[in-house]
């Protein structure tokens, strides 16, 4: 039985439901990284892939403007699995430290 998350070798298609259209938050890396030391909890909505598992439920995610962190808890994954070739969209809020910005993530689905 496959495991959820995460996988290098395996991806699964979705089909996409709901509203699709212009949303409020940030919606690119470079927005995320370049927001600020106010700007904890701040909804993000981004698409882009997931490069590298960094261990327990933090992961790499690049969107072509930059990198960071993001954390996706096992409950959020919901069965789907992703590669790094696998285009996704996240959503969730900043998580801002002292000198690290992180996205904890609420939802993730395979892009259209």
């Amino acid at each position: 039985m496959p495991t959820q998350g995460f996988t290098p070798s395996m991806a699964v298609q979705t089909q996409q439901q709901g509203f699709t259209g212009p949303s409020y938050g940030l919606n690119t890396v470079k927005a995320v990284l370049d927001a600020g030391m106010f700007s904890d909890d701040t909804p993000v909505a981004l698409t882009g892939n997931i490069t590298r598992s960094l261990g327990g439920e933090h992961y790499t995610f690049t969107d072509g403007t930059g990198s960071v962190t993001i954390e996706i808890d096992h409950d959020k994954w919901f069965g789907i699995q992703v590669t790094p070739e696998t285009k996704i969209t996240i959503s969730g809020e900043i998580d801002k430290e002292f000198n690290h910005t992180a996205i904890d993530v609420d939802y993730i689905r395979i892009a259209s």
